[in-house]
């Protein structure tokens, strides 16, 4: 989940405790403000009157850490990220206070704010079928007679091995956001919860004073048999039942992670154990400090990133914005393919790809026109923005390869450009499917996942492998094929130039181009010391205007002249082809 794909908020459905009703009052200000839609829930209430699986949501919790596990049980389930407002004590979970709640919701709006994944745990059992963010509690039920047993014995098993029998009040398995008190019980270690996807069994006042707490990954299946009557507690009670004798309880990590928002406006795990349990590494001066050090250092490089006009920082700025931002709309497209390998109806299939397109262009243009709103943006799905004071142009390609994205194949890719005065000068092309990312800024090294790439140095056509794009009548196959190692077709203009650039082809050929196509491609490839020219050998000029379209020919540089030669044997001027004829193929 990408704190990105926040800026694109179309609604928040809250759910409120009692009590909170000055929050409320500034909640509802601000999303009029913003001309967003609310929805309020009572807590203990369900969101599935109010929630619609089309729109963009964000969840906010008004109440304590309960209200927040409440939010869980509604959000998490439908992939909701969540913000907690803290309107009851101090809280682990509910992290903002009532007095930041705009300020926080800006930010998040803005998409300066983080998600973090947190782990749930999974449990099976006699008449539960349950999902938690925090514990299950397996304990012994006390006697009716305070003369009879009061210790349970629970046998447990990891992955089929026996790990021991446990005599004792019983046992925990909790997750790292569960942990801390639990863990603190029976001298065990604190978990940093943030992105920290394991499960602790915790023995519960243990009658053997070694046993010690242990840690699992998520995938492991723990297996849990009674001996004796016990209860079973997922949350605090929020699924509960009373177990019997040789019982089995399966716990393990839910496939299903929870999505925490978090703003520089938050209370800090730390800062919160060190109010809350007394946490005496630092004292409150430095709790203090350190928190204001926080504060002050995310505010400062927030409104930093508005306030320079230096043209190297703006490029190296867009450079980080625009890998954010792929990365954010990588996330949907990934979601909405896999849709498209099961549905069998063409317009089913073709709702599907349309949304994608519009997903992706949507979460890209809001965090760009966040970020840099005196910059035009050209992108090929929705309405050009432009900006006559400015230099500047982003050129997207939302989906570059819809053909293939609508057929299931994985080579589709999001291309992002910054130009300036008609000259691409920084470029990102990311692959959803590989979670490749492709980068350049002009003049420097071309990177794939930040490590640096560069063409082959291949002179001979015959030990080279070939891409071509669109080839309307197959003279360029038919050209190159028997001269060549082989003539592939990828259907997306910006990774055949990110694979030119990357060394996996040697040359690529594109009978015509529209400007998002290789506008990203042409800077990373050009970094990567690609030769990039017309058919006759002319540079290649990069135009905005879409009907002045050109051939495109890239090589590693030594194979440029021996390209040549054959092209003008074959090949025809590229004429106008229809927009239908491009967004089906490519």
């Amino acid at each position: 989940m990408q704190g990105r794909r926040l800026a694109t908020i179309d609604e928040i459905i809250a759910i409120v405790s009692p009590d909170s009703d000055e929050s409320l009052a500034s909640l509802e200000s601000w999303t009029q403000d913003q001309n967003i839609d609310l929805f309020t829930v009572d807590v203990g209430n369900t969101i599935d009157d109010v929630y619609n699986e089309n729109r963009a949501t964000l969840g906010v919790t008004l109440g304590g850490d309960g209200t927040f596990l409440e939010g869980i049980k509604s959000f998490a389930p439908r992939d909701i990220p969540q913000l907690g407002v803290n309107t009851g004590s101090l809280a682990f979970l509910a992290r903002v206070e009532p007095a930041d709640l705009r300020a926080a919701l800006d930010e998040t709006l803005r998409g300066r704010a983080s998600v973090d994944s947190r782990q749930q745990v999974h449990v099976e059992a006699p008449g539960v079928d349950a999902t938690g963010i925090n514990d299950v509690m397996i304990q012994h039920v006390p006697p009716e007679n305070p003369i009879d047993r009061k210790i349970t014995q629970l046998d447990v098993f990891a992955d089929g091995e026996y790990v021991g029998e446990f005599e004792g009040t019983g046992v925990a398995v909790s997750t790292p956001t569960g942990s801390t008190g639990v863990s603190l019980s029976a001298n065990g270690p604190i978990h940093y919860p943030v992105n920290n996807h394991t499960l602790q069994l915790v023995p519960l006042h243990t009658h053997q004073i070694g046993v010690r707490p242990v840690i699992f990954s998520p995938e492991t299946e723990l297996r849990i048999t009674t001996k004796g009557q016990a209860s079973l507690l997922i949350d605090g009670g929020r699924a509960n039942t009373i177990l019997s004798d040789d019982d089995e309880i399966i716990v393990t990590g839910a496939d299903q992670l929870a999505h925490v928002v978090r703003t520089s406006y938050d209370d800090h795990f730390f800062t919160a154990i060190s109010k809350k349990l007394g946490w005496d590494v630092r004292d409150d001066a430095e709790t203090a400090a350190t928190t204001v050090s926080e504060t002050e250092s995310a505010t400062n490089t927030f409104t930093g990133l508005e306030s320079t006009d230096d043209d190297g920082d703006t490029i190296d700025r867009a450079l980080t914005i625009a890998k954010e931002a792929a990365e954010a709309a990588g996330e949907p497209l990934r979601d909405l393919h896999g849709q498209t390998e099961s549905v069998d109806v063409k317009s089913d299939k073709s709702d599907i790809v349309t949304e994608a397109d519009h997903q992706a262009d949507r979460i890209i243009t809001t965090v760009i026109g966040n970020e840099f709103p005196n910059h035009a943006i050209f992108s090929e799905e929705s309405a050009r923005q432009t900006n006559a004071k400015s230099d500047y142009t982003w050129v997207i390609d939302p989906l570059d390869g819809t053909g293939n994205f609508a057929h299931g194949n994985p080579n589709y890719s999001i291309s992002i450009a910054l130009v300036e005065k008609d000259e691409p000068v920084m470029g990102v092309v990311y692959v959803p499917e590989t979670d490749e990312l492709f980068s350049a800024v002009a003049g420097g090294d071309a990177t794939k996942d930040e490590v640096q790439i560069e063409t082959t140095d291949r002179n001979r056509l015959d030990e080279s492998m070939l891409i071509s794009g669109y080839d309307p009548d197959g003279s360029f196959l038919s050209n190159f094929y028997q001269e060549s190692r082989g003539v592939r077709r990828l259907g997306s203009a910006a990774l055949n130039l990110c694979y030119l650039a990357s060394g996996s082809a040697d040359a690529t050929w594109e009978y015509d181009t529209y400007p998002w196509d290789v506008a990203a491609g042409l800077v990373i490839a050009e970094a990567a010391g690609a030769e990039i020219t017309d058919e006759t050998g002319q540079p290649f000029e990069f135009s905005l205007k879409t009907g002045d379209r050109k051939a495109l020919l890239g090589s590693n540089g030594t194979l440029h002249s021996a390209l040549l030669e054959h092209l003008e044997s074959g090949l025809s001027v590229p004429q106008q082809r229809p927009a239908s004829t491009h967004s089906e193929s490519e």
